[in-house]
């Protein structure tokens, strides 16, 4: 069964809104990435990652949002099969997002950052990543350096 381990928030001010959860709920900073293409933080409650993103073109952010736009951007489930997950989704009319994986280096044999190996959008445009080796802070992943959104 695949389970929720990742949630990304889209944001302009990441430092600030990271500080905000780890002050209001205690989450503890677990990475922080600042590449040509994304900056940002991971936090952790022990059980799931949050990213806190900023999105530096329109093409990694997705061209239907675009870099500028701030809110929960995509949620990530922890599977254990990519290749089964890939049927399942197939067959349920869930779309890779092509675009989005090609910005980001994504395949579906792992990522050149870490964290997700593939992005999909689901009903009512919901994207969400798909990845077999889990999140960083996230129960039951390995230890890993800061990835990838």
């Amino acid at each position: 069964m695949a389970k929720i381990k990742h949630i990304a928030i889209a944001t302009q001010h990441e430092e600030e809104t990271a500080r905000f959860y780890i002050e209001a709920f205690g989450l503890t900073e677990i990475g922080k990435i600042d590449i040509p293409i994304v900056s940002g933080y991971f936090l952790s409650d022990g059980t799931i990652n949050l990213a806190i993103l900023h999105f530096k073109n329109d093409q990694v952010a997705g061209a239907e949002r675009g870099k500028e736009w701030s809110g929960i951007h995509h949620i990530g489930f922890e599977v254990e099969s990519l290749e089964e997950i890939a049927q399942k989704l197939a067959a349920s009319g869930a779309s890779p997002r092509d675009d989005i994986n090609h910005a980001l280096g994504l395949s579906m044999g792992g990522s050149q950052h870490g964290n997700a190996e593939f992005r999909y959008s689901g009903p009512d445009g919901v994207m969400f990543d798909v990845s077999q080796t889990g999140w960083a802070g996230t129960s039951g992943s390995a230890p890993r350096r800061s990835g990838k959104a």
